[in-house]
């Protein structure tokens, strides 16, 4: 069991995700609650969308949905003058909320932090930006 592990996280540390096209940025949907809700789907090395926008000073919930059934992965945005602030983990196959109210309009760029044996995630593209207008 343990060498099927081993092998398993060789393999998917091995198989990366292409992210040379730039993806159609998807648009927050804003709730009868007034927050703007978005799901990403957290996969090998890859965010899915990775293009987000959103509306500055009104609250997002981003519903974090991860695939993968051996790689953990995080999600980092941390430009806190901007209203986000988030190192936020997770497990593989699970989902996660994170929440924030963006203060400032711009480009913001989100990540996974996680290295693993072959290198760091965001390297092998797992990144993305959230962008906040008027």
């Amino acid at each position: 069991m343990l060498v099927f592990f081993i092998l398993a996280l060789l393999i998917s540390e091995i198989i990366t995700v292409s992210t040379a096209e730039e993806s159609k940025p998807v648009e927050a949907s804003i709730s009868q609650d007034g927050v703007q809700r978005a799901e990403i789907i957290v996969d090998s090395y890859s965010f899915a969308p990775d293009r987000i926008l959103v509306v500055v000073g009104k609250p997002v919930e981003l519903d974090l949905r991860s695939v993968t059934s051996v790689i953990p992965h995080n999600f980092s945005i941390h430009h806190p003058d901007a209203g986000m602030d988030i190192d936020q983990k997770i497990p593989h196959g699970e989902d996660v909320k994170v929440t924030f109210t963006p203060t400032k309009t711009g480009s913001y760029e989100f990540y996974c932090n996680k290295r693993g044996l072959f290198g760091s995630h965001r390297k092998k593209g797992m990144e993305g930006t959230i962008e906040v207008k008027e």
